[in-house]
């Protein structure tokens, strides 16, 4: 991965030039056609020795010994985190696309994404996808403490879908060793201690457990404080893990149209993934890459660093749309990596924006 060449100013303007006519052309490029076409006002050898640097540092290659240079997936990240801009005005022309094409008032929410992702593959020339919505607030019906021996408590929890878990927890009481075990006063004061969860938590979601004030508990329960904020914690990850919802596809014919999708192999591995293996195919939609900051709103996954075989010559760049601040769906393009990328961020980041806007109306 590109760490130790610092690009230039030229180097740089050499590389947006490169992947810019690449995408345009599906050619690869040579030092001449960016002499003449680029107003780099240096000779075409100065332009081969500065590929020639992007070339080692893996950033371009040759697809052939006497072909020009296309870009490797190192370069179009630098392309993508370094020197391009999305394309604002481009942006606010899909907000006010999608404004005019659907109208809340008549059709129901399903048949208005199917709309969008028909809407969002015309734009873009690539597989749109766009997830059906979960359910953003899964709430609290019941929760219940119950003693199941000297040394363990279970903690059930339903759910308004009366979808239940439970959590089964060492009872580390304070001064254990010093106290004989009474089962009749365990279960009271469990009960007690349910009964005050259930009065702090009923008909609100696991993502309302942050503004639990533990200080409120009574100091009889202290106790029990560090058991229950770790059970509610493990319950939190249980019930906060994205369910597979249905994903809308549109565009797959055009796409596939793209050069890069010319062998049987390759088209029939993606329409594999895109017809039998959405489960695979959801979390790379839905879910933020660990090492992405939630400040992120858009992910971009470049060949190779897809996980599936089958994205590896594509390009994957999703964003998640909002009911309130929880993300119910995601908004994707799958294209070849030769992909416009400043309208094609634009584009999802303005999808996933409008859908979030209109759901929260």
């Amino acid at each position: 991965m590109f760490s130790s060449f610092d690009l230039s100013d030229r180097h740089q303007s050499i590389l947006s030039a490169t992947i810019r006519h690449y995408v345009a052309t599906a050619e690869p490029v040579g030092s001449k056609t960016l002499a003449n076409e680029y107003d780099f006002q240096v000779s075409p050898a100065t332009i081969r020795n500065a590929m020639g640097r992007l070339e080692k540092e893996g950033l371009l290659y040759q697809p052939h010994t006497s072909a020009g240079r296309i870009p490797s997936d190192s370069g179009y990240r630098i392309y993508v985190d370094r020197l391009m801009d999305p394309d604002e005005i481009w942006r606010e022309q899909i907000i006010d696309l999608y404004t005019k094409q659907l109208d809340w008032n008549t059709y129901n929410l399903e048949v208005l994404l199917q709309r969008a992702t028909q809407i969002l593959a015309t734009l873009s020339g690539y597989i749109a996808l766009i997830t059906l919505p979960q359910n953003p607030r899964d709430c609290i019906r019941h929760l219940q403490l119950v003693p199941v021996n000297e040394k363990q408590v279970m903690l059930v929890v339903i759910m308004e879908a009366y979808k239940t878990q439970s959590i089964l927890m060492d009872l580390a009481i304070a001064n254990a060793e010093e106290q004989e075990y009474d089962e009749e006063l365990i279960a009271d004061e469990l009960q007690i201690l349910s009964n005050f969860l259930n009065s702090k938590l009923r008909g609100k979601s696991f993502s309302d457990l942050s503004s639990l004030d533990w200080v409120e508990l009574d100091r009889e329960f202290q106790c029990y404080t560090d058991i229950l904020k770790n059970s509610l914690e493990e319950l939190n990850k249980y019930f906060h893990k994205p369910a597979y919802t249905p994903i809308l596809i549109r565009g797959i014919s055009e796409a596939l149209r793209q050069p890069e999708f010319s062998q049987v192999h390759q088209v029939q591995t993606l329409l594999h993934l895109l017809e039998e293996e959405q489960e695979q195919l959801f979390p790379l939609i839905f879910e933020l890459p660990e090492s992405e900051s939630n400040s992120k709103r858009v992910t971009v996954r470049i060949g190779s660093e897809n996980p599936l075989e089958s994205l590896n010559l594509c390009t994957l760049i999703s964003a998640r749309y909002h009911q309130g601040d929880i993300p119910i769906g995601s908004v994707g393009l799958i294209g070849p990596t030769r992909m416009l990328y400043e309208n094609a961020i634009a584009l999802v980041e303005a999808s996933a924006d409008y859908l979030s806007e209109a759901l929260n109306r």
